[in-house]
């Protein structure tokens, strides 16, 4: 009976949580006049609403400048958070415990009190309209130091002094010998940076004004807000779901590995 009840709730919540991207997805392949009806299913599948999409904005083309950038953003957090981590975690040099103690209070700013500064930045260095203005400032992020340095902590020490005694340099042990072994690690930081990057809309809103380097995000906002869908609800809805596909198609070939490395890791001294 315990069983009976505890699935009851969880398929409840999931029911719950999957239903509004369910109904989007139905949506936008139903007639416009039967959206309004929030109807689970239409009574006829058309592409009509991804047909018109495609004719009023350039999605292929913004769906390659997110890829770009959010692969990017994802490969440098990758490599430079390792490395940060790796440091933190594991090299013994003055002042470790006090740059990672400053690292975790970055993360309680709020991301407004660093926008102006950091556009002034952008504009200085004339990278307003580039790839640049938009992939440099995320290169580190605060979380991704944080998991590795957790994460390589669970490493046994002996396994980086043999490499050390054959060799292997620091970015080696990194790049040769942790990274093999941090796996989850390195899927839960690239999943989680990939979806932040993809999903980020005021930044490129700030920085892009060129229709040819927009993302995805900030297109289809333009598109939903600017007046350009004219009121048609299914064009929207088609927008949002071509959005939305690379960050479910993402999590769930990776899940695995996400909830194996949110289940070992934890805050160790």
């Amino acid at each position: 009976m315990k069983k009976i009840i505890l699935y009851s709730v969880l398929l409840i919540g999931s029911i719950t949580f999957l239903y509004p991207f369910v109904w989007m997805l139905g949506a936008s392949f139903a007639p416009e006049n039967e959206i309004s009806n929030l109807v689970f299913l239409p009574s006829s599948f058309t592409f009509g609403s991804y047909l018109q999409m495609f004719e009023k904005i350039p999605i292929g083309k913004a769906f390659i400048n997110s890829m770009i950038v959010a692969s990017t953003i994802t490969f440098g957090v990758l490599v430079f958070g390792s490395m940060v981590g790796y440091a933190l975690s594991r090299l013994e040099f003055k002042g470790r415990s006090l740059i990672f103690y400053i690292i975790i209070f970055t993360m309680t700013l709020p991301f407004q009190i660093t926008l102006i500064p950091q556009y002034i930045l952008i504009v200085k260095f004339g990278w307003i309209d580039s790839y640049t203005g938009l992939i440099l400032p995320y290169l580190m992020n605060a979380l991704a130091i944080i998991m590795f340095r957790q994460y390589f902590k669970t490493i046994p020490q002996d396994l980086i002094d043999a490499a050390r005694i054959d060799g292997c340099g620091e970015l080696k042990i990194i790049f040769r010998i942790l990274w093999p072994n941090s796996i989850p690690a390195l899927v839960t930081v690239g999943i989680i940076t990939f979806m932040a990057s993809w999903n980020e809309v005021l930044w490129p809103l700030i920085v892009i004004r060129d229709e040819n380097l927009m993302t995805m995000p900030q297109l289809v906002t333009l598109f939903a807000v600017g007046g350009r869908a004219e009121s048609q609800l299914g064009v929207k809805l088609a927008a949002a779901v071509i959005l939305a596909l690379p960050i479910v198609a993402a999590y769930v070939f990776f899940q695995k590995y996400f909830i194996q490395s949110m289940a070992s890791s934890g805050m160790k001294e």
